[in-house]
């Protein structure tokens, strides 16, 4: 089952250029699946009743053209699979004349909060979603390939503001974290990220980045190295 929203591109949303920006283009795919379940009466209050919630484990993002402020647009979404403790998800972004802006892939997987590990959904989680056929596009494996050589950059606390209402750092903040140590006028036109585990408040980022010819790389560490998440920019 297909949802759409429309909306209009806010001065809020946009770089100094006029254009959204890519953590922005995030939040309105994030926003697109919550409204949906939101109506199909499965969201966040129903399921913390159940101790239960749909955690991101990776994103795959394809910017064709990034909207300028005041321009209007529609958002959508829809499940493609359901295997496991996995959902599978496309998003996309079009202007008013039905173009695609942006589109993605996305991997979510269904955890027992109680027990702080995934869980098998029940029908009654996924049945109401429905399956369509995914998006044609070129699909990749979830796992980043890690560039030998990387650089640490200065560390970084975990803000209030990162926080969302699973009390983990939300999704597209990894982003906008992560975008701080690319050059300011990089034109981001695939965008990668796998969540490896959730920073909370009082956690301290440790970053490291990679410049390859085709690629930028911020794995977003803590003290041990172990990474919180890792984005890929092309």
């Amino acid at each position: 089952m297909k949802y759409t929203f429309d909306s209009r591109v806010r001065y809020s949303e946009v770089d100094h250029t006029g254009a959204m920006t890519v953590p922005n283009v995030i939040n309105y795919f994030q926003d697109c699946s919550t409204f949906q379940s939101e109506e199909l009466g499965v969201g966040l209050k129903e399921l913390r009743a159940k101790n239960r919630g749909w955690l991101l484990a990776s994103w795959q993002v394809e910017f064709i053209r990034a909207p300028k402020m005041g321009e209007r647009i529609t958002i959508g979404t829809f499940a493609h699979g359901f295997k496991g403790f996995f959902g599978l998800r496309n998003f996309f972004m079009d202007d008013e004349a039905g173009e695609h802006l942006a589109y993605a892939n996305s991997m979510w997987f269904f955890m027992d909060n109680e027990k702080g590990r995934p869980a098998r959904p029940e029908p009654e989680d996924t049945q109401m979603y429905g399956v369509e056929p995914p998006l044609k596009m070129e699909y990749k494996d979830r796992k980043i390939k890690i560039p030998e050589q990387v650089q640490e950059r200065e560390s970084f606390p975990v803000r209030r503001y990162h926080i969302d209402t699973n009390e983990h750092v939300n999704n597209a903040e990894y982003v906008q974290m992560a975008m701080e140590f690319l050059p300011r006028e990089i034109k981001v036109k695939e965008l990668r990220v796998e969540y490896k585990r959730a920073a909370v408040l009082g956690d301290v980022i440790y970053p490291k980045v990679a410049m390859e010819a085709d690629r930028s790389v911020v794995m977003l560490c803590d003290k041990e190295g172990a990474p919180y998440a890792v984005a890929e920019f092309s």
